[in-house]
């Protein structure tokens, strides 16, 4: 049974790596689709997303991808965030309505970025937007950090398409900034839930083994692709997680999870075949 979750660990890891996420927005809704509670899956996701995070940080780091200023910006007005979030949480999983709150606030948020991933951009008006400013990036960052300890994610769902639509990022640079702002945002998080939320350990611990590899795995590939192409993978992740949380919410549990990891497959077998055709080309030329 151990080996499933460091596979599971290892498959959010590259979406991780690649998308510039945590992880925890792709697996806080299968852990509850497979029966954990839902602040159990909120704070478990937290735990595996500072591994994956960490992996991702450090290749993106390589390969240049981090504007420093602004994941700091955003981290810290993320981490503030968390604090106001949590109780929130609490007093919805004392009253009973997390398993109904939780993924109807998961699915409204992740429709609208699928639509703005997914339409078209006006790129002339994207060049003129010039350098963020503090203010726009400190209320991304915020809304990261409540959608973080609100949903168990790391809130690069959030700010990676905000970043690209009303920061003009390009995606290559949105993830790998995201993602040191996700490292401090879920860092707080999980410190925050750990005091109180009693969770499996070696479960998070074998989650984490597999992310620190395919966080690797994942931050590669962005370089194999180009940004309108990791930009329409991401808004694809996002209707298929829509279906699979709408699933849930009507109990359709299996269902669910046949849709999310049928994208999954997909876009893990899209990844390997390409990259098997880029070595065959590599060794022709």
């Amino acid at each position: 049974m151990e080996i499933i979750y460091i596979i599971l660990g290892f498959a959010v890891g590259i979406l991780s790596g690649y998308f510039g996420i945590g992880g925890g927005f792709i697996l806080t809704p299968v852990l509850m689709l497979v029966g954990f509670a839902p602040v159990v899956a909120i704070t478990t996701s937290l735990m595996y997303a500072i591994g994956s995070s960490v992996s991702g940080v450090w290749a993106h780091f390589k390969m240049n991808n981090v504007v420093w200023k602004t994941a700091l910006i955003l981290g810290a007005s993320g981490v503030t965030a968390t604090q106001f979030a949590k109780p929130f949480v609490l007093w919805l999983d004392q009253k009973g309505y997390d398993e109904t709150i939780i993924p109807i606030i998961y699915a409204v948020i992740i429709g609208y970025f699928a639509y703005s991933l997914l339409k078209k951009k006006d790129k002339k008006k994207l060049e003129q937007m010039g350098k963020p400013g503090i203010l726009k990036t400190l209320l991304i960052g915020f809304f990261g950090g409540l959608m973080s300890a609100t949903l168990g994610v790391g809130g690069g769902f959030v700010m990676v398409p905000f970043m690209i639509s009303l920061m003009g990022f390009q995606p290559r640079k949105a993830v790998g900034t995201s993602l040191v702002s996700v490292l401090m945002i879920v860092t707080a998080g999980f410190i925050s839930y750990s005091v109180s939320i009693d969770i499996n350990y070696m479960i998070g611990l074998l989650l984490v083994i597999g992310a620190l590899f395919g966080s690797q795995v994942g931050a590669k590939l962005t370089s194999f692709y180009s940004n309108d192409q990791i930009q329409k993978y991401f808004g694809l992740l996002y209707i298929t997680t829509l279906v699979g949380i709408l699933f849930e919410l009507f109990n359709f549990n299996i269902a669910g999870m046949i849709a999310l990891g049928l994208y999954v497959v997909t876009l893990l077998g899209k990844f390997t075949i390409d990259l098997i055709q880029r070595k065959q080309n590599a060794s022709v030329s």
